[in-house]
């Protein structure tokens, strides 16, 4: 089951005048326990830093089917629906958006999984991604996946 939690800097009554922004994430897992991240290439927000895969969810598209095709065109690797198990819901409030991320686990695709959009890959250890820039919504999922292993 999905659970929210927040990030980010709101105040209780602040009502924010950011877009919102809904986002589709996954931790792919591997058959020795790491998880791929990608770092984000030289001219987007956010360059340099190690993400989770995924995207934008598009205005009637469902969380699942965005990643399945955030995978597809990112990745080059084949994810079923089923595949996909809920973890959490992120929400954090950056400078100019509202983030809401589903992350997902994932631990079966078809493919070799490879950046077709510019981005490095790399294949860690849970307790490894801190050591790693990441982006501030993705950082208290640190944690989370590590008490899974």
């Amino acid at each position: 089951m999905l659970m929210a939690k927040r990030t980010g800097n709101t105040q209780q009554g602040e009502r924010p005048v950011r877009p919102t922004v809904l986002v589709a994430a996954v931790a792919l897992i591997d058959a020795k326990g790491r998880i791929l991240l990608a770092k984000r290439p030289a001219g987007k927000s956010m360059a340099g830093l190690w993400e989770f895969p995924g995207g934008k969810v598009e205005e009637g598209e469902a969380p699942e089917a965005a990643l399945i095709r955030e995978l597809k065109e990112e990745l080059g690797i084949d994810v079923e629906p089923e595949a996909l198990k809920g973890l959490t819901i992120v929400s954090h409030v950056y400078q100019d958006f509202h983030l809401l991320m589903s992350l997902y686990l994932c631990r079966e695709w078809r493919g070799a999984p490879q950046g077709r959009e510019g981005q490095e890959c790399l294949w860690v250890a849970p307790e490894e991604m801190r050591a790693l820039p990441m982006p501030p919504a993705d950082l208290p999922l640190i944690d989370e996946l590590a008490a899974l292993f």
